[in-house]
């Protein structure tokens, strides 16, 4: 067993909850189906413009666009800064001025449809290569909403004794400081070394980096069930997924910025009080 056996199971595990699988060569330009046109393009705009439109009917093309472009070119140099606004957009939508009967009105564009989960694009990406000025990076495995990379995973090799959580939670390190655009968007990072697997948000140490114990919250799951198996079925089952980053996610800004996830008992909790 060695990472890219880790690597396709987690495909794998992603496929079985309905995601579209691309490898990232492919989809990039020269690729047999290229969705970017430069290595720089994080987003995958037609999945993203085609969701979009889909999502909010109510609004024009023009419309869109610029609700595009908030999203497309983030304001700030700062990561953590374009992360915070992006959680907000994510709740809240994003404000927009519409002209009708020569009035302006307020209306809502909303990035992700919560109610009906299929009404979203999902998609599953391996080696998926990004440059950001003179730094060339490729993560293990990015998992895409609506044409945005929600989530980085990083896998090591489970027989390299050198190869830990530890040095996966550092490769994220050095994404985040060299290719940061891949992570405007970002709502969760996984890392595994194919025995742990543990989940962490975009500012968390590694000592906050949990694991993630039960698939559905009815009880933990068999020890000898796969503890990346466990995640992936756990967190990013559609349903779950939109729940989880619309309610459990927050930032805190007094002093600095620094990004919470609730666990999975939080979740689950929450969950179940509110069912009862």
């Amino acid at each position: 067993m060695n990472e890219s056996v880790v690597e396709e199971a987690t495909i794998e595990y992603l496929k079985d909850l309905g995601y579209d699988y691309q490898y990232g060569l492919d989809i990039s330009p020269g690729g047999t189906s290229p969705e970017r046109e430069g290595f720089d393009e994080v987003i995958l705009k037609e999945r993203f413009d085609s969701a979009l439109a889909r999502i909010n009917p109510h609004l024009d093309a023009d419309t869109l666009d610029q609700v595009a472009k908030r999203i497309l070119r983030p304001q700030s140099p700062s990561l953590d800064e374009n992360n915070h606004a992006f959680q907000g957009w994510l709740r809240d939508g994003i404000t927009v001025e519409v002209q009708r009967d020569g009035t302006t009105r307020g209306n809502q564009a909303q990035l992700f449809d919560f109610d009906n989960p299929d009404n979203n694009d999902w998609l599953v990406v391996n080696q998926f290569t990004v440059v950001e000025g003179k730094h060339k990076r490729r993560p293990d495995v990015v998992v895409f909403v609506n044409g945005m990379p929600i989530g980085v995973i990083e896998l090591k090799n489970p027989t390299d004794e050198n190869a830990t959580i530890e040095t996966a939670w550092n490769q994220l390190q050095t994404y985040k400081d060299e290719v940061p655009a891949l992570f405007h968007t970002n709502e969760l990072l996984v890392i595994s070394d194919g025995g742990e697997a543990r989940v962490g948000s975009l500012t968390a140490g590694l000592e906050r980096f949990g694991p993630w114990r039960t698939v559905d919250g009815s009880g933990l799951a068999a020890d000898a069930t796969p503890q990346l198996e466990v995640l992936i079925h756990g967190m990013f089952e559609k349903g779950r997924l939109l729940d989880y980053i619309r309610h459990f996610v927050l930032w805190e800004t007094d002093d600095s910025y620094i990004k919470k996830i609730a666990g999975y008992h939080q979740f689950h909790a929450v969950n179940k009080a509110v069912e009862q």
